[in-house]
């Protein structure tokens, strides 16, 4: 079936002329059995060629999830801030004019979702980037109702993976359906899920997680963990007592850290499967280095491996964002933003919401800013059904010494029957 490939970011499609632009768009892959993520690679020295922006700013809007009672992100918005100044003093903006965030913290709930989507229309900025939330089926129809395009690198709900207008650079939301892909390799019989108890993981575990474990030929079990759980005991040892092969955690870091803390309390021998945000450092110093030990995560990024973009991601936060940690959910901002100047990159003449969609939608095989040799073309292809996501591939990777690593592509497309 091979839904498996080794890293792909060492190889042609982030080397040679795409490797020295940094900013690169239209790179194609040229061959899949390249290196792969373990070659040495570094930053080239023109990666930062320092050829600033100059004259009328464009304005760009940002919407984080911030300041929320229970989720907070503040790294994400200063990578998006990171990627913008590295654009700006390095590949002259957008159109060659300096690009001004245009930002608005939003809590993580309906009515400030509803009021940043507002604000983005009133300041009429040419695209609005979005680093994560479980809010976009409430601010992208806003925003893209005012012909704004809105943009993101991973989805959090079907919503924005089917908005005209919208786009997805990664397949973020059908990470279950990675995971199962992943599930049947392994041969696993039976799965249980740990999610958050909001609609976003909910919604997207029960609307594509369970059919496409079920295709798989694999029982599936959703348990929700209430926001903000310091203790999930109870919930954990309900799910293990079907004794499942594989425990997926869907959540942020208190929850991350309570459902992998009770797995190990509770001697699960399940293997326990995740997304991004449950890799995060404070996860890992919470739950302890050994619980997490080989873990494997599910991710639109690779933010620790040698590779080329895994490296300028670090280099650029380094230099842009020097206090910020660049291993845990900060490289969905970073994504994001970059992806949209990628995607823009061939912009000329007049700067607008209307040829900034434009150019997304003829922009061909743009590398995915730290992903690992991922492409993305948003012309509605990419995925069935979700005709704003761009992309079909994600990464797995494995938890090693706290820390990410072996990143391998893995599809999101369902599997064939064996």
């Amino acid at each position: 079936m091979a839904t498996f490939r080794p890293g792909r970011a060492a190889m042609a499609a982030v080397g040679a002329s795409c490797l020295v632009l940094g900013i690169v768009t239209g790179c194609g892959s040229s061959d899949d059995s390249a290196s792969d993520a373990g070659s040495s690679a570094a930053v080239p020295s023109d990666a930062f060629p320092g050829q600033a922006a100059s004259g009328e700013s464009v304005k760009i809007g940002l919407i984080n999830n911030e300041g929320g009672a229970s989720i907070s992100q503040p790294e994400n918005r200063e990578a998006a801030a990171a990627a913008t100044k590295y654009v700006n003093e390095n590949f002259k903006g957008i159109a060659g004019r300096p690009i001004e965030l245009v930002e608005c913290k939003s809590a993580e709930e309906p009515v400030s979702a509803r009021d940043c989507a507002n604000q983005m229309v009133e300041k009429k900025v040419g695209a609005v980037i979005v680093t994560s939330s479980g809010f976009g089926n409430i601010m992208a129809p806003i925003i893209t109702g005012a012909k704004i395009p809105y943009v993101t690198a991973v989805t959090g709900g079907a919503t924005e993976g089917t908005t005209d207008g919208a786009f997805v650079w990664a397949a973020g939301q059908n990470t279950s359906q990675a995971l199962a892909n992943y599930a049947k390799e392994r041969g696993m019989k039976s799965v249980v899920a740990y999610a958050i108890d909001v609609p976003a993981s909910i919604n997207a575990l029960k609307m594509v997680g369970e059919p496409a474990f079920k295709a798989a030929g694999i029982d599936f079990e959703l348990v929700p963990i209430p926001m903000g759980t310091p203790d999930a005991t109870p919930q954990v040892s309900a799910g293990l007592s079907s004794n499942p092969d594989g425990a997926i955690v869907f959540g942020e870091s208190t929850v991350c850290t309570a459902v992998i803390k009770s797995l190990v309390t509770l001697g699960s021998k399940a293997e326990i499967m995740t997304p991004q945000s449950c890799a995060a450092p404070e996860v890992v110093s919470g739950a302890g280095e050994s619980a997490v030990e080989g873990m494997k995560v599910v991710s639109s990024a690779d933010t620790s491996s040698d590779s080329p973009e895994s490296a300028l991601y670090r280099a650029v936060m380094a230099k842009y964002a020097p206090d910020t940690a660049t291993s845990g959910y900060a490289v969905t901002g970073y994504q994001g933003a970059l992806g949209l100047y990628r995607a823009v990159a061939g912009l000329t003449g007049e700067v607008t919401s209307e040829t900034i969609t434009n150019a997304i939608r003829s922009a061909k095989d743009v590398v995915l800013p730290a992903g690992d040799g991922i492409t993305f073309t948003c012309n509605g292809t990419a995925l069935a059904g979700q005709p704003s996501v761009c992309s079909n591939e994600m990464i797995m990777l494995t938890m090693k010494d706290g820390q990410l690593a072996d990143p391998v592509t893995v599809s999101v497309l369902p599997q064939d029957g064996d």
